[in-house]
């Protein structure tokens, strides 16, 4: 008896999701174990697995919307070949006697002139120049479904500009320092460690800083309530070809440099994978986003609910600025911080993204704790 493929339970607040992809083929064989499906929730990409050895039956496409313990397909466990190699063989070819013989005949009567047209060559005409078809109606556009992981960044967006005050400060830091010892100790923090010394663990460090000399900051809104967090949970913004997701590290305080680049690596790892779990993306208390890894000067990022502020990072660009009275270059970075003016002073505000930049000017206090 054929055995159903359901859609396993995927976390607590994940109701279903969309198919992605087959990753076989009606009537194909597969084993105990292979990953039949990716379905696509609107937080995480999973993969369903097969629990039984047998021919793949499909009843939900691609594309298609499935709930939690919906069935989308069969596996026969008493096939023993795939359906398409199930079909009545071809006839065998016919055998080489019956087959015509023309060689001979041709060569024996060269002169008959029905046997020279049979044979004759006949040149191939130049291809006539393709005609330039009129785009239809429908095909100046195309449509697709939004995806449910876009669909639950677009509501999250649209709510948070809807129910939050958003606000954004500047300020820019000098990475002269931070360059400087990032290429310092980067051989020997890569021999010791397996891994480089990235700018994000500097910031990541700084924003903990930021967090505890302005615990302000380190709060969400839960109805009428403020809610003061004592933790240092801090949400990395990363883009992926299904869209944005803020996977978090956590316990960033309790955590060295190169433990922090590890958990960067993994979850970019795990991203890439789409195994990223829905347990890696919740409790975050602080995002940072990153948008100068694709050029962008100047931005201003939206929080991530419950979250009452978020950084945004920007292109390092080398700029003629003010130093002791002379202009000097300088690899310069703009940062923006937006938050929710209705718990987040500008008082707070600044005074946190002044903090930030004071560690990125002077990143040799975090490593000693200074």
């Amino acid at each position: 008896m054929p055995s159903d493929i359901k859609i396993p339970a995927l976390g607590e607040s994940v109701a279903g999701g969309q198919i992605a992809k087959w990753h076989f083929k009606e009537g194909d064989l597969v084993k105990t174990g292979d990953v039949l499906l990716t379905l696509e929730t609107d937080k995480v990409a999973a993969e369903v697995t097969a629990e039984s050895s047998g021919a793949l039956h499909i009843s939900k496409q691609a594309g298609e919307d499935v709930e939690v313990g919906g069935v989308v397909g069969q596996i026969d466990e008493n096939a023993t070949a795939p359906a398409a190699k199930a079909e009545a063989p071809k006839p065998a070819p016919a055998p080489a006697a019956a087959a015509p013989s023309p060689a001979p005949a041709a060569k024996a009567e060269p002169e008959k002139p029905a046997n020279v047209t049979e044979f004759k060559v006949v040149p191939k005409p130049e291809p006539a120049p393709a005609p330039v078809a009129k785009a239809a109606p429908e095909g100046r556009v195309t449509r697709k479904k939004m995806s449910p992981l876009r669909k639950k960044i677009a509501d999250q967006l649209v709510s948070a500009q809807r129910t939050a005050a958003i606000l954004t400060t500047f300020n820019e830091c000098d990475m002269s320092n931070v360059m400087a010892l990032r290429s310092k100790l980067q051989d020997a923090f890569v021999a010791k460690n397996g891994v480089k010394l990235g700018f994000m663990s500097f910031f990541i460090k700084a924003v903990v800083e930021a967090l505890k000399a302005v615990p302000q900051v380190n709060v969400r809104v839960e109805g009428e309530e403020i809610v003061q967090q004592h933790f240092f949970d801090i949400g990395v913004a990363v883009g992926t070809e299904r869209g944005l997701i803020v996977p978090v590290l956590r316990d960033a305080d309790q955590k060295s440099f190169a433990d922090l680049e590890k958990d960067i690596l993994g979850y970019a790892a795990k991203a890439k994978e789409g195994k990223i779990q829905v347990s890696d993306l919740t409790g975050g208390v602080f995002t940072i986003s990153n948008g100068g890894v694709y050029g962008s000067l100047l931005s201003t990022p939206i929080i991530n609910p419950p979250q009452s502020a978020i950084l945004g990072m920007h292109s390092i660009q080398q700029r003629p600025v003010a130093v002791d009275g002379q202009v000097v270059i300088r690899p310069m970075m703009y940062l923006a911080l937006s938050y929710d003016h209705r718990v987040v002073d500008g008082k707070e505000a600044v005074s946190f993204l002044i903090r930030i930049k004071d560690c990125i000017e002077n990143p040799a206090r975090m490593l000693v704790g200074a």
